[in-house]
């Protein structure tokens, strides 16, 4: 019929078909900005955890540096540390993967905190020690140090024949270290009215017998005439000697010993132990274990070690100040009875080098316990001093801590 518009079904078909395309291709690019607005949400979330990372990791180090008689929340700030790094070096894997760029900043981070790293996990597995870092330098001494725990003197420490405590003295006789520095240490001079025989005549048998000399720096002398305190030996002579107390004179002190090494060199040796932690160790795993025993222990605890982290930190704080007087090269012995992501180990690591940090591979744990990975026994060295070598006596297990040993060549005054 004129005029009467008539449906093609080709044509038909091929709109609808045309149609259909459309409306696929506009719902698969739908999908694809949808995805892509996740996607793009899902970074942004991302990005703005890894800022959140970061700025864990600089408050964390903030709080290491703030002692505890200041702001003693500060102290538990400080313990995160260590896995805030751990995060940030996972947030760099994560953006390496995503987008490269953005792993800048973790990465920024991580290389600037590394000495931080260090502290908890020392890696230097290739080592090597120059011929520029030896040239012309001076002697070579060798230093151990150990918290010996009175040699097990005390009758819930001994065991049959009072093996382990004969053991431990005769390795520390028989050690070819020139320098030896111990704390908690027990000694039952000629005279005391014993029943143990000579088992703990320990100055005498690790001292001139063993041809070195012996400085006790005594806390308590006891009813049967027996020792307590800290003792430095030295294979060099021993030209002065002291020691700093924190008030009353008690197991938590230091004391120096002025060494002539052979060849006229001076050299300053402090030891010494800060206040412990007044928490038993099977608290300590009680609270951790299952949450009875965090709600039974955990309080108890927190007020305990905030008590120990302010004496120690005020205890630190005076020591630092003494060192800074000192005229000698400066080595240091030390229970800190604080883990390196503390006050205490802060404020002695901006001011020397620490030995296992310098030279060591691992976490280079010292406490002999049932806590895992507590490095709280740590020597220090002054800037003359290269640390060539360092290393955690495992195999000597008699104390809860077990002895440290370095080897550190005295540089030639610049």
């Amino acid at each position: 019929m004129p005029g009467k518009i008539r449906n093609d079904p080709r044509k038909t078909g091929a709109i609808y078909a045309g149609a259909g395309s459309w409306c696929g291709t506009a719902t698969f690019a739908h999908l694809i900005g949808l995805a892509e607005s996740r996607l793009s949400v899902r970074r942004s979330f991302a990005f703005k955890c890894t800022l959140l990372v970061m700025g864990w990791v600089l408050v964390a180090i903030g709080c290491a540096q703030i002692p505890a008689y200041t702001f003693w929340p500060a102290i538990f700030g400080a313990l995160t540390l260590p896995v805030a790094l751990v995060v940030n070096l996972l947030a760099v894997g994560y953006w390496l993967l995503r987008r490269w760029p953005v792993a800048l900043l973790p990465l920024g981070l991580a290389v600037l905190t590394w000495p931080h790293f260090q502290r908890g996990l020392a890696l230097h597995p290739l080592r090597l020690t120059t011929a520029t870092e030896t040239a012309g330098a001076g002697p070579v001494v060798k230093v151990l140090s150990a918290n010996v725990r009175i040699f097990n003197v005390y009758p819930q420490l001994r065991n049959d024949g009072l093996q382990s405590s004969r053991e431990m003295v005769r390795w520390l006789a028989e050690n070819p270290a020139d320098i030896l520095c111990l704390q908690e240490f027990y000694n039952e001079p000629a005279g005391s009215k014993t029943r143990d025989g000579d088992v703990f005549r320990t100055v005498d048998k690790i001292g001139r017998r063993a041809g070195r000399e012996a400085f006790l720096s005594k806390t308590l002398t006891n009813s049967i005439g027996a020792e307590f305190g800290m003792a430095i030996f030295s294979r060099f002579p021993i030209v002065g000697r002291g020691t700093i107390g924190f008030g009353k004179l008690t197991q938590n002190h230091a004391m120096w010993a002025d060494v002539r090494l052979p060849t006229q060199d001076t050299i300053r040796v402090y030891s010494f132990h800060l206040q412990s932690m007044s928490m038993e160790e099977k608290d300590i795993v009680d609270s951790y274990s299952s949450k009875a025993g965090l709600r039974q222990k955990g309080l108890g605890l927190m007020r305990r070690f905030k008590r120990g982290a302010v004496r120690r930190h005020w205890q630190v704080d005076t020591l630092v100040n003494r060192f800074a007087r000192c005229p000698y090269p400066i080595l240091l012995c030390a229970d800190l009875n604080d883990v390196p992501y503390s006050y205490s180990y802060d404020r002695l690591a901006d001011h020397f080098q620490n030995a296992w940090t310098t030279v060591g591979n691992g976490v280079g744990s010292t406490y002999n316990g049932r806590l895992p990975f507590v490095r709280i026994d740590n020597q220090f060295a002054g800037r003359r001093w290269l640390v060539n070598d360092f290393w955690v006596s495992y195999e000597i297990p008699y104390s809860d801590h077990f002895p440290t040993t370095a080897t550190y060549q005295l540089k030639p005054r610049q």
